[in-house]
């Protein structure tokens, strides 16, 4: 049999969804129509993340205005540097907490005049160090990093986390109406922690005039016109008419997107429109 782009869709959810990626419609998703970001998300995972060290409201929402601030009309740019903050991640300049100060002993009256140090607000600036976020928690990578045996010397610091133990928030939506210079709907977006790093476009095999080429257009011609936003966090796209899948940047020519690799134990596996 061969997939329609509904079935197509349908099929590539409920396989992601065996996945651990649970499925989220576009209309359940709390947002402004020209926003791309899951903010709840993020802020969720933020808060989550850094609640040992603190990190407040306000500290969470200068990372999202931060991430907003990145042009569109720069894409290439700017999808690079915010490629290199998931990526590296990055320091926050922490708020400066200000904290009540008693008056000293024998110098009560210096604060009415305002000549204390500290003038007549009666507080003081407490400076917090620098801090450190990852918009997405890699910990469980932490296999996939280990060098082999005898490669390199190791040091043990501290225990590695266990697999599988990370506080990200994944999500498969479909149906997300994005409205930019016109309205789009992209076939799937794939979100970590808030962020849509992947574009899924589907074309049907059974109609002959529709060609996976025509998925990769959809993406890089007509979103890129219509809807830049969504591709200052793109990571890589997906496009695929069931029987055939390819991946690439949103910034690569068609002929650098090249087919899944395939697993070594199994060279041939089954297309989606065969099973």
């Amino acid at each position: 049999m061969k997939f329609t782009e509904a079935q197509l869709e349908s099929a590539i959810i409920e396989l992601l969804g065996t996945e651990g990626y649970p499925h989220v419609l576009g209309k359940a998703i709390e947002r402004q129509p020209q926003e791309v970001l899951i903010k709840s998300d993020l802020r969720t995972f933020l808060a989550k993340q850094y609640a040992k060290d603190g990190i407040t409201t306000g500290e969470i929402e200068s990372v999202i205005r931060q991430l907003e601030a990145y042009s569109a009309a720069d894409l290439y740019e700017s999808n690079k540097a915010i490629m290199r903050l998931i990526s590296d991640g990055f320091h926050l300049k922490r708020e400066r907490t200000l904290t009540p100060s008693p008056s000293p002993k024998g110098r009560g009256e210096s604060g009415n005049d305002g000549s204390s140090p500290l003038g007549r607000s009666g507080v003081e600036g407490r400076s917090q160090r620098d801090l450190y976020i990852q918009l997405i928690d890699y910990s469980d990578l932490v296999e996939f990093r280990k060098p082999k045996a005898g490669e390199v010397p190791e040091i043990v610091g501290e225990e590695s986390p266990s697999y599988g133990n990370t506080g990200n928030i994944f999500k498969i939506v479909n149906q997300l109406e994005i409205v930019g210079h016109e309205k789009r709907i992209p076939d799937g977006i794939l979100y970590i922690n808030g962020l849509p790093l992947v574009v899924f476009e589907f074309k049907s095999a059974i109609r002959e005039e529709a060609t996976i080429h025509d998925a990769f257009v959809q993406l890089t011609v007509r979103y890129k016109r219509d809807i830049p936003e969504l591709f200052k966090y793109n990571a890589f796209c997906v496009i695929s008419d069931g029987a055939n899948s390819r991946v690439g940047s949103f910034f690569s020519k068609y002929e650098f997107w090249y087919p899944w690799r395939v697993a070594s134990h199994n060279p041939h596996p089954q297309p989606l429109s065969q099973r």
